[in-house]
């Protein structure tokens, strides 16, 4: 059984999954995508993955709001899908905000450089800022 970290990380890699399929016009099935990743059903990775789906567009426009300079869909497939993950769980999950902010970050330092790893880590705490306001 996974624990909450790496169930993210499987996110992260569904989430990254479904944006090139979607770059490429190729049809795909959520769940399919999830078992494969998956040996057994998980509620927190269903609902974060159907959630950030959802809410794309919305997520994408918070994004590119708090980007400077920049936007989300210049940024590679992967990053997206880590700030995607961080701005769902921080704005439409119950997660504490320093929790969804760090395990982005941790995310971001596994997969990403040391420059996005601080756009992402400045983006999503100041979102939680604004929310706190």
């Amino acid at each position: 059984m996974k624990n909450r970290s790496e169930l993210r990380e499987t996110i992260m890699k569904i989430i990254y999954q479904i944006k090139i399929l979607q770059e490429t016009n190729l049809e795909y099935d959520i769940n399919q995508l999830i078992n494969e990743q998956l040996e057994i059903e998980n509620k927190f990775v269903n609902s974060c993955i159907t959630g950030i789906i959802e809410k794309n567009k919305e997520i994408e426009q918070i994004a590119n709001q708090y980007l400077k300079n920049w936007t989300i869909d210049r940024l590679s497939k992967v990053d997206q899908a880590i700030l995607s993950l961080g701005i769902y769980e921080l704005l439409y999950t119950d997660t504490p905000s320093v929790v969804a902010i760090n395990e982005a970050i941790e995310l971001s330092k596994k997969y990403s450089d040391e420059a996005v790893t601080k756009m992402i880590n400045g983006v999503l705490d100041k979102i939680y800022h604004d929310e706190e306001k």
